[in-house]
C-alpha cells in the first residue's frame, strides 16, 4: 500500500504562498546608519586616529610642560620638587637675564622682519618681469628655503670661519679686506648682523613665492590704464602694486615674527649665544636653564611667557589683517 504524502502544515504566523518577512531595523540601528552617512560624522571618523595621535604627541606634552612650569622642578634637588604656583613666572619676569634675552630676541626679529619684507618684495618684482631664464631662476631660488635651519647654520658657520672660511677668502682675493677676520666670534654687532643675514637668506625664497603669486593676480588692465594716464614707475607701484601686496606682506610679517621669536637652531649652531651673551635669545636661555642648570620649572616658565608674548603679537597682526578686509576688484 502506497503511503500518501501528507501536506505539510504551514509555519506559524506565515500564510501559504507568502515569503518570510525581513527583520525590520530597530530605531537605534537606523539612527546609527543615518549618522554614519552624514559628511561631518564621516570626517570625524576618518580623522579620528590622526586626532588621537596629535592629542597624544602634542596636547599631553604641552599640558605636562605647563604643569612643570608651576612647580619647583630642579633635578639637582630632586627631593625638593613641589608645587610653587606662579613663583617661576614671577622669578623670570623679575630677572634681568630674561629682559636682556628678550631685547636680543626683539632686535633679531625686527632686523630679520624688515630685511625679509624689503628683499622679498624686490625679488618678487624682478621675477614678475619677462626675461630669459626666469623659470630656472624661480626654481633655483627655492633651494635656501628647502635647507633645514641646523644644516644652514652649519654651512654658514664654515663660510664665516675666521681661518679658512669662504667669505674671508673671497673678500681678501678682491682686496676688500687686508686680513682674515672673525665674523661671529668677536664683534657682537657683527655676529647679530650675520644671524639676521642667514635668517633672511633662509626665509626669503618662500616669501618671494607668496608675493609673486599675489603680483600675478593683479589685473593687467590697471597697469595699462595707468600707462595711458602717463603714471610713472613709482606711481604705479605706490597706487596699484603696493595696495594689492599689503595682505600678503602682512602674512609674511606674521610668519617672520613668529619664526624670529622662536628661533633656536640657528643660534645654537652658529653662535651658541655669543660672543658673550650678545646673541642669547629667549629660547636659548630657556634651553640653558633646562639642560645646563637642570631647572625645568624655570625653563618651562620661560617658554610659556614667550608663547603668551608671541600669541599677543599674532593677535595684533591678525586683527590688522582682518581689519583691512578684501581688496575691491
Amino acid at each position: 500500500m502506497l503511503d500518501k504524502k501528507l501536506p505539510s502544515a504551514p509555519l506559524a504566523g506565515v500564510e501559504r504562498g507568502t515569503s518570510t518577512p525581513q527583520a525590520q531595523p530597530t530605531p537605534r540601528a537606523g539612527l546609527r546608519r543615518r549618522l554614519a552617512e552624514l559628511p561631518e560624522v564621516r570626517a570625524y571618523l576618518m580623522n579620528g586616529p590622526m586626532l588621537l595621535a596629535v592629542f597624544l604627541i602634542a596636547v599631553i606634552p604641552i599640558a605636562y610642560s605647563f604643569w612643570i612650569s608651576v612647580q619647583k622642578y630642579n633635578l639637582r634637588q630632586p627631593n625638593k620638587i613641589r608645587f610653587s604656583g606662579l613663583d617661576n613666572y614671577a622669578s623670570v619676569l623679575t630677572n634681568a637675564e630674561f629682559w636682556q634675552s628678550l631685547q636680543v630676541t626683539l632686535v633679531f626679529t625686527f632686523g630679520a622682519l624688515v630685511g625679509q619684507v624689503i628683499i622679498s618684495v624686490a625679488i618678487a618684482l624682478l621675477l614678475n618681469e619677462q626675461f630669459m631664464g626666469r623659470g630656472l631662476l624661480r626654481s633655483v631660488m627655492l633651494l635656501p628655503w628647502a635647507i633645514p635651519g641646523v644644516i644652514a647654520g652649519v654651512m654658514w658657520k664654515w663660510i664665516f670661519n675666521p681661518r679658512f672660511g669662504v667669505l674671508n677668502g673671497l673678500l681678501y682675493s678682491f682686496g676688500l679686506i687686508d686680513e682674515y677676520q672673525s665674523w661671529i666670534g668677536v664683534d657682537p654687532a657683527l655676529a647679530m648682523f650675520a644671524l639676521i643675514f642667514v635668517q633672511i637668506w633662509n626665509s626669503v625664497p618662500f616669501n618671494t613665492i607668496v608675493l609673486l603669486a599675489a603680483l600675478q593676480a593683479i589685473p593687467r588692465d590697471l597697469y595699462e590704464a595707468a600707462t595711458v594716464d602717463r603714471a610713472g614707475v613709482w606711481s604705479r607701484f605706490r597706487h596699484i602694486t603696493l595696495p594689492w601686496l599689503l595682505q600678503p606682506i602682512l602674512i609674511i610679517m606674521i610668519l617672520a615674527t613668529m619664526n624670529g621669536l622662536r628661533v633656536f637652531d640657528l643660534i645654537y649652531v652658529l653662535t651658541g649665544g655669543g660672543p658673550g651673551d650678545s646673541t642669547r635669545v629667549v629660547t636659548f636661555t630657556a634651553w640653558k636653564k633646562a639642560f645646563d642648570a637642570l631647572d625645568f620649572g624655570t625653563a618651562n616658565a620661560y617658554a610659556y611667557i614667550l608663547t603668551f608674548f608671541t600669541l599677543l603679537i599674532g593677535l595684533v597682526y591678525i586683527r590688522i589683517l582682518y581689519k583691512r578686509g578684501e581688496i575691491e576688484q
